[in-house]
């Protein structure tokens, strides 16, 4: 394992390509998550499985992306992140082109596993590595890689569309898999980790001198506090990017034409791309202003933002023009999520076992994500999304008072007592 002197001259310019690094590679597992949406309809189209039960796939991707974070984040901890990247690249690649072979619920929701394996390993590595680099940017830092992660399928939608639409689904499944597991496969090769913790003068957050492992954050109900948070609010969010194109077209607006500054796309191509622009720039946007002032200001900020914005969703959504706008705000108020828990869970809990703790509370996603197709369940018995939409704006509203009435006192505490 090559590992990098944090007292070495060249350490401070070092860490900024560690970090543009770990951006490449996120962006190349993004489209596991977010490309998702595209192959959907096409699916069901030629298979008839049902939405449900092809959403279980997504389910799953998610599941295992997450819950698995913490062995590969002791992992990294361990050996560094050339191994675990490089092999989480490897599992991203097969995934894809098996699901262009898949022709049964069992083989789709196996690809499913081992992608969500694959991603999930990029992820917390890439992610828990930045956190390491940057004490004194943790949000910045943590920010910038997610949003490889959140926009990195931004430039992507409308040649997937293209593909999909030209030569089927199973071609943009294939061409894509290839593709970006080759790249994180090479570019594994240059990352590596800081020998011990990176020394910077400049700290504008409480951070706690303590290193916590992982078995004694659980302990803490400062961790558990901001794991109900996080499933509080990615529900929410997975259920939008899950089921943007479903959403879409049961509102009717899919396909209609929809104009802002000139640009002229269909309702749901514009909104997809918007979302994942948004949706990558709210990372490094809001883990800069929680550097600035405070993480739990910053969430209850976000937080209350985005009820509002799927609150007016399920209102105006109807209206294709309003459809773009208010999706765009609802992932510009809900990626920030994959910024500000990272850096909050290290600054509470040291930087020694970043990956791993991290990526403890990573699994919140996962545990978020079992509500997935739950939201389709519902919109079946009640016959529009209405209910999946107040219900995840009232999560996001209590989230946001849980930030400053609970998480910001008990960490408050915690730290004083840790730095004593």
């Amino acid at each position: 394992m090559e590992q990098i002197p944090a007292e070495h001259e060249r350490g401070s310019a070092y860490r900024w390509l560690q970090l543009f690094l770990g951006i490449i590679c996120m962006a190349m597992v993004a489209n596991l998550q977010y490309g998702w949406t595209l192959f959907v309809n096409p699916l069901d189209a030629k298979f008839g499985w049902g939405r449900a039960a092809i959403q279980v796939a997504f389910t799953i991707f998610v599941l295992t992306e997450t819950w698995l974070v913490p062995i590969e984040g002791y992992l990294v901890d361990r050996f560094g992140p050339k191994p675990v990247v490089m092999v989480g690249g490897i599992l991203v690649g097969i995934a894809w082109i098996w699901n262009a072979y898949a022709d049964s619920l069992t083989a789709l929701y196996c690809s499913a596993a081992i992608g969500g394996v694959g991603a999930g390993a990029v992820y917390g590595t890439c992610v828990g590595n930045a956190l390491k680099w940057f004490p004194d940017r943790r949000g910045l830092a943590a920010g910038l890689t997610a949003a490889g992660f959140g926009a990195g399928s931004a430039l992507t939608v409308l040649p997937i569309q293209a593909i999909i639409k030209a030569s089927g689904y199973e071609q943009a499944f294939l061409y894509f898999g290839i593709l970006q597991g080759l790249i994180v496969f090479v570019v594994s090769f240059g990352l590596s980790s800081p020998r011990g913790e990176f020394k910077t003068s400049s700290i504008n957050v409480q951070q706690g001198k303590r290193n916590y492992r992982p078995m004694e954050i659980v302990k803490k109900p400062v961790f558990w506090i901001m794991y109900l948070m996080f499933v509080l609010m990615a529900a929410g969010g997975l259920m939008a990017t899950a089921q943007l194109a479903p959403i879409a077209k049961d509102f009717k607006v899919a396909d209609v034409p929809v104009s802002i500054l000139g640009l002229t796309l269909p309702a749901l191509t514009f909104a997809l791309s918007i979302d994942r622009v948004l949706n990558g720039v709210t990372r490094p946007f809001f883990g800069w202003v929680s550097d600035n002032i405070g993480r739990e200001n910053t969430m209850f900020i976000a937080f209350g933002l985005e009820a509002i914005g799927i609150f007016a969703l399920a209102q105006l959504g109807n209206d294709p023009f309003m459809f773009v706008v208010l999706t765009g705000l609802v992932f510009f108020a809900w990626g920030e999520i994959y910024s500000l828990f990272p850096s909050t869970c290290t600054d509470s809990f040291g930087s020694q076992y970043a990956a791993a703790n991290a990526g403890l509370l990573y699994t919140a996603k996962g545990t978020a994500s079992l509500l997935v197709p739950l939201s389709s369940m519902l919109t079946t018995a009640t016959g529009s999304w209405h209910a999946v939409f107040y219900a995840a704006a009232a999560m996001n509203a209590v989230a946001a008072v849980l930030a400053l009435a609970l998480l910001k006192p008990l960490r408050s505490r915690q730290l004083a007592i840790d730095n004593r």
